[in-house]
């Protein structure tokens, strides 16, 4: 239907079009090139200088003679439209990982990417051009959780690289849409590269300069950005800190030999928000503004976001008058900018393009919300469940909700969050209400900070009651942007918090709630036989009381838990190396040696799953897809979603290769007493392993598979079997970088 409607509208154009580049009987690249050469080298220059944020960093200004409208570039939505009025508040980052649900992850970033795009035609109506009102999206959060501490764990998919470019490319196209002509929104991965810590601690992440072998790069900083480029992105974001001496938005090898050359991308990089400055003033890698302007676009960073006015790239005109840039090179530079724009609709006629019919009857629509409550159902993750206290089926006298996470709805939200209508948001005192007559409610401290403690009001609050829930956790007072954690313990007297709950409540079951991002240290607490039941719920924003009760209740019929742990919760500040330490050795699964408190991956649930077999070819060809199919059955009574987990380890080869790599996943429902099959893929991509002479390679020899609900041979059992397999590898077939 659309292509009969723009040959009936190529008709008309070809009378009324002004400009060429309004032309769309023309190609994508004759307009782009009609457009900017049209424009001045001051045009070009603010276009890719006012990129945000603030007054004076966007947008990019309107060229009236050419019919152009000003541009925001900076809009926020990591999982959800943040920071530009009410939109449906999804969960963090990291606990949308937890899932381990690709489909989930497409289904929140196409609800976004619809509020997104509805709130942007009523700001364009009302002529509001300003931050966060346009429809590129700083996101995905791709980088790695290498450190737990980090104070940004919360806005990544977790320390696995494969699992983190599932969801990367799950976004894009989810957030994109699947429109032949036009895009929805625009994604923009980010932080390229090599960026996961410090913030603060022990140093600045604005003079940081990572360290990192070829290998490393390769094996665990790229391989999610890689995915993002294939899904699509049309952007990515330069990281603050140096990728071996050379800041990243002025790193060739990183933004042009990598990003363009190997992987053929051909959208737009813009900085991080005065990302350009700092190549200054704390990374002191070129003297000047002006020399820091060269540097940048000679990389490959099209556009920059700085709040400071005049910005590094208003001096791009200066630099080439001076001949040190080269005008053509900086409007091949401005191309991608009105590319994406183009890719928008902007310049074609408005009844074409169907997103232009959004409206803000979308906004916070039924369906988005009862979709932030099966989010947040599927986020937690059930690391201790003793004597199956939990589901909880009766209906109770009194109950307590007590810490300072139990009724505290702004740090369950986490960073970078969307603003919800409150009356959609419930915390957990409100969402477990229904459980008890009475529920009695003690906070304890007066922030998730817990400097100021009182002992007496949790006294008050569980003595006399069947059942005490505590909320403990972080929030963004403890680990956010630009404030790492010291240490894994529980802020300030939140241990205490537990302790007093032990001691005033003799008898009474507990199920301890931690809201954080990275791990804390529950050690104590995890063997401790008094407290009944843990669970990791992260920050799961708006519905986080519905969700709750919704598990805890097991009230639907999908409330069993059955989220995973997407990191590794060590368990004891020594098993963590150096925040600033940048070599893979010793860290997350892949590399980690000792015993962790919970591995990557763990998660029970309220049934049981039995994995009766698992198949794949005995002898593959080098360069061959390799075929993985299995059946399970869920041996208990409750009906229940389970998440398979298929582990790869290299056998047979001489390269430093992560000792267990993830290779594939999903999440199925399985009713009680019922099987369910599955099968995966594993790509000639994923067999390879690093050479430092000839890139990626597959080598022959043998690859072993280990398919169950968990990592294969740890410790700590979810209570289902793990099956082992392997096949050979015949030939080989060298792949090179890419």
């Amino acid at each position: 239907m659309w292509r009969i409607l723009i040959n009936v509208v190529l008709a008309a154009q070809a009378v009324t079009a002004q400009f060429p580049f309004m032309n769309i009987s023309l190609s994508w690249a004759d307009r782009v090139d009609d457009l900017v050469g049209r424009l001045t080298l001051p045009d070009v220059m603010f276009q890719m200088a006012k990129g945000g944020a603030g007054p004076q960093g966007g947008p990019a200004p309107a060229i009236p003679r050419l019919g152009i409208e000003p541009w925001a570039w900076n809009t926020e939505c990591l999982r959800g439209d943040a920071n530009s009025g009410l939109a449906t508040g999804f969960p963090q980052a990291l606990g949308l990982a937890a899932a381990f649900n690709p489909k989930l992850m497409f289904d929140i970033a196409e609800a976004t990417g619809v509020e997104v795009r509805a709130k942007h035609n009523d700001y364009v109506k009302r002529q509001e051009y300003g931050d966060h009102k346009g429809l590129s999206c700083f996101s995905p959060v791709i980088n790695i959780m290498r450190h737990p501490l980090w104070g940004r764990n919360q806005e990544t998919y977790g320390e696995d690289p494969y699992l983190s470019g599932v969801y990367a490319a799950h976004f894009v196209r989810g957030l994109q849409g699947d429109h032949f002509r036009y895009v929805r929104a625009n994604a923009g991965c980010k932080h390229f590269d090599v960026h996961g810590g410090p913030e603060n601690i022990p140093e600045s992440r604005f003079s940081f300069d990572a360290k990192v072998s070829e290998r490393d790069w390769r094996l665990t900083f790229l391989p999610a950005f890689r995915a993002c480029v294939k899904a699509g992105t049309y952007s990515l974001m330069c990281s603050y800190n140096s990728v071996n001496g050379i800041p990243a938005c002025a790193n060739h090898e990183l933004l042009t030999k990598k990003l363009r050359a190997e992987w053929g991308f051909k959208g737009y990089v813009i900085s991080d928000e005065a990302a350009l400055e700092i190549i200054v003033t704390w990374h002191n890698y070129t003297a000047s503004f002006i020399d820091a302007a060269v540097a940048s676009v000679t990389a490959g960073c099209n556009i920059e976001l700085s709040g400071n006015n005049p910005a590094v790239y208003s001096l791009i005109v200066d630099a080439v008058n001076q001949g040190k840039l080269s005008e053509i090179l900086v409007r091949e530079r401005v191309k991608p900018l009105f590319y994406t724009r183009m890719r928008l609709g902007e310049f074609d006629p408005p009844e074409m393009n169907p997103y232009l019919q959004y409206n803000m009857s979308l906004v916070q629509s039924p369906a988005h919300r009862a979709l932030a409550v099966k989010a947040a159902m599927q986020t937690f993750v059930l690391l201790k469940n003793a004597d199956g206290l939990l589901p909880i089926k009766k209906h109770f006298n009194s109950i307590a909700v007590v810490g300072p996470m139990a009724d505290n709805l702004g740090e369950l939200y986490g960073s970078y969050a969307a603003d919800p209508d409150p009356t959609y948001g419930t915390t957990p005192r409100q969402g477990l209400k229904p459980m008890s007559d009475v529920l009695n409610f003690a906070s304890g401290c007066s922030d998730t900070k817990c400097t100021n403690y009182s002992s007496s009001d949790i006294q008050g609050a569980v003595q006399n009651t069947q059942l005490v829930v505590i909320c403990i956790g972080t929030g963004q007072q403890i680990e956010t942007e630009d404030n790492d954690r010291r240490d894994m313990m529980l802020p300030g007297q939140q241990a205490q918090i537990i302790q007093d709950t032990i001691k005033y409540a003799p008898g009474v079951p507990i199920l301890l709630l931690v809201f954080s991002a990275g791990p804390v240290n529950i050690s104590d607490v995890d063997v401790d036989p008094r407290v009944s039941a843990i669970m990791q719920c992260f920050f799961p924003a708006q519905a986080t009381g519905e969700a709750l009760y919704n598990v805890v209740t097991m009230a639907t019929d999908d409330a069993s838990p059955a989220g995973r742990l997407p990191y590794t919760w060590y368990d004891t500040a020594d098993q963590i190396p150096s925040m600033t330490e940048y070599t893979m050795t010793g860290r997350t699964y892949r590399y980690f040696k000792g015993s962790p408190l919970y591995p990557f991956g763990y998660g029970l649930s309220y049934t049981k799953f039995q994995y009766l077999s698992a198949e794949l070819i005995p002898v593959i060809q080098a360069g061959d897809d390799q075929y993985l199919y299995g059946e399970l059955i869920n041996a208990g009574g409750v009906s229940s979603y389970e998440v398979v987990q298929v582990y790869m380890s290299w056998r047979s080869t001489n390269e430093t290769m992560p000792q267990l790599q993830l290779a594939a996943f999903d999440r199925y429902f399985v009713s009680a007493a019922s099987t369910q099959e599955f099968k995966f893929v594993i790509t000639p991509e994923q067999m390879a392993v690093w050479t430092d002479a000839q890139g990626f390679v597959v080598q022959p020899g043998f690859i072993d598979v280990h398919v169950g609900g968990q990592q294969p041979n740890q410790a700590r059992s979810v209570g289902s079997n793990i099956l082992t397999t392997s096949f050979q590898i015949v030939g080989q077939v060298i792949l090179g970088p890419n």
